[in-house]
């Protein structure tokens, strides 16, 4: 990345730029798509935990998105977000076609998960 354009998402995204590009380097965000055309997007933290994303509605299951994003409103989003639309503006998201049942499967674990 161009360090114009480095300098750029450091500006509007604050602490969360170098942290998702390092992500997207690190080929950590997967999109999976089910037959009817359904996408999450899935991304390995840093931490080794996996997060689900909805690009579509700007959302994660990570807890510095409800945290800093939804509850006190300091940032935009979160870096697996940020990584999320990094990787399919640079075309690097890796690619998952899994069932209906599958995908289902994927967004009740994460509702499991915070419940």
């Amino acid at each position: 990345v161009p360090d114009d354009l480095l300098l750029g998402l450091k500006f509007i995204f604050g602490p969360s730029a170098v942290p998702a590009l390092d992500l997207v380097d690190q080929r950590s965000v997967t999109r999976v798509m089910s037959p009817s055309g359904r996408t999450a997007y899935q991304v390995l933290g840093s931490s080794g935990k996996l997060y689900t994303c909805y690009s579509s509605c700007h959302f994660c299951t990570c807890p510095a998105f409800g945290f800093t994003v939804l509850q006190k409103s300091e940032s935009l989003l979160c870096k697996h977000i940020l990584a999320v639309y990094l990787s399919q503006a640079m075309g690097t998201c890796q690619e998952l076609s899994v069932s209906e049942e599958q995908l289902t499967s994927i967004l009740l674990a994460e509702e499991e998960d915070e419940g």
